[in-house]
């Protein structure tokens, strides 16, 4: 007879947890659980990336349009309806939660729904029931905070925003990530009267700060109230509806809807972590050593839980690791260096390696940067511009980071990735031949680099 009922229970499944617990069953042949209490596919699918994404793509055709008369097309009465947009969205949000059930069925993992809470080294308690197992894995992914404000009450999180029955005429966004930006450029283009607060210099605190003032600008351009280095003091209900906002400056404005994407913290509260001996950090993150493992040897933890790197492919990387780990026999870390990402703004963002700012510390560094207005808004008329950023190593000609904004930045990016990933150098780039006409050969005639006294 078995000792436990299971040799993994997942508790969470999210694009970590389920890559875990699929490759666990499928792979190697283990007896695996996975727990879950909202819906199976996690914040990227359910909640974030792919919905977003979604709105992303639906917002740019009031800029298709527009951009479309500079190419001969007469374009005729076009009106949009967001309640269309939203039931598409959620209509592929259910397909791919289906997806997800099936890969996890056919590959013999027990789907168990509710809340997982741990009530030892070995037991996961959900609705009242407990269920053992040799090795448990927790990933629980993130959740929205805010602070704590008179008024906070009256807003919504990016979770809400996703689903909004209609759209305001006015709306605030509070925060300067890339959750922010991204929001502000959807509502903004399906016409919105959006303005962002944001406590920062800049919106994207840790990017590139070309990246950052190039950003803001276009936002600008496109209508977009920035307010930086600004705070909000307190919400109140208006009585014809709406809201007031203060501002730490005594300002009052005021807005038919409130968001706020200030961050998002480790979800760890009430499922037993510290009860049962898992070390938390002073964010409350799960603290795990190189191979995912907390301080207790039998509990594991991957993904936003962790607070290590917050991006999904990661996520995806450190269940494999996981699993290699445990089931192979073979230590496995994820390296976390030079991983690409991007930012779903508008205009897009994609980024990799070391900002300017971060290589300067350590390295002596030459900077190749190009502004450029896109081919494609030569004939569209728009003022939209392109910015490309390569900072490379002086000593040893390495590219250690590259930084764009513009159309295409995140398809770019990726294989920008791969190169910095084998250790390209600037001559590298220099030798290979670009492809013409495009933004993307910029990368590779960029020759000669700022002046040492430039600014950032």
């Amino acid at each position: 007879m078995a000792e436990y009922d299971y040799d993994l229970i997942t508790i969470g499944a999210g694009s970590g947890g389920v890559r875990g617990s699929r490759v666990a069953a499928a792979r190697y042949g283990k007896r695996v659980a996975v727990v879950e209490n909202l819906r199976t596919g996690g914040t990227c699918v359910m909640r974030g990336c792919v919905p977003k994404k979604l709105l992303v793509m639906g917002a740019h055709y009031a800029e298709d349009f527009e951009d479309a008369h500079g190419y001969g097309w007469t374009v005729g009465n076009h009106h949009f309806d967001w309640s269309r947009l939203i039931a598409a969205k959620d209509q592929e949000l259910d397909r791919l939660e289906g997806v997800y059930h099936r890969i996890l069925r056919e590959a013999g993992v027990e789907e168990i729904f509710g809340t997982g809470r741990l009530t030892d080294a070995h037991t996961v308690e959900v609705a009242g029931q407990s269920h053992t197992a040799e090795t448990i894995l927790v990933a629980t992914g993130g959740w929205p905070v805010m602070p704590d404000i008179p008024g906070i009450e009256h807003v919504i999180t990016s979770n809400e925003a996703l689903d909004l029955k209609q759209l305001p005429e006015r709306m605030v966004i509070v925060g300067g990530g890339y959750i922010a930006v991204e929001f502000a450029g959807i509502f903004n283009a399906l016409g919105v009267d959006v303005r962002l607060i944001l406590r920062a210099d800049n919106p994207l605190r840790g990017f590139d700060q070309i990246i950052r003032t190039g950003l803001r600008q276009e936002m600008e351009k496109r209508g977009i109230t920035v307010d930086c280095e600004t705070r909000v003091n307190s919400i109140e209900p208006l009585d014809g509806g709406g809201y007031s906002l203060r501002l730490d400056q005594a300002e009052l404005i005021e807005a038919d809807l409130v968001m706020y994407a200030t961050g998002r913290a480790p979800n760890t509260e009430g499922i037993g972590l510290e009860e049962v001996g898992v070390a938390l950090d002073d964010k409350k993150a799960i603290i795990v050593d190189e191979y995912s493992k907390t301080s207790v040897d039998s509990i594991y933890a991957i993904g936003d839980v962790t607070n290590r790197m917050n991006l999904t492919p990661v996520a995806l990387a450190e269940g494999m690791a996981f699993c290699r780990t445990l089931y192979d026999g073979e230590p496995t870390s994820v390296d976390y260096g030079n991983v690409p990402t991007a930012v779903f703004s508008q205009p897009p963002i994609g980024t990799v390696g070391l900002t300017e700012a971060e290589a300067r510390q350590d390295h002596q560094v030459n900077v190749y940067q190009s502004r450029f207005r896109p081919m494609k808004h030569t004939l569209s008329g728009r003022e939209e511009f392109t910015i490309m950023k390569i900072i490379v190593d002086r000593a040893t000609d390495r590219v250690l980071g590259c930084h764009m904004v513009g159309l295409d930045a995140p398809e770019i990016i990726q294989g920008v990735g791969i190169a910095l990933k084998c250790g390209a150098t600037k001559a590298q780039f220099d030798a290979t031949i670009g492809i013409h006409p495009t933004a993307a050969e910029e990368l590779v005639t960029m020759r000669e680099p700022l002046p040492d006294d430039c600014d950032e």
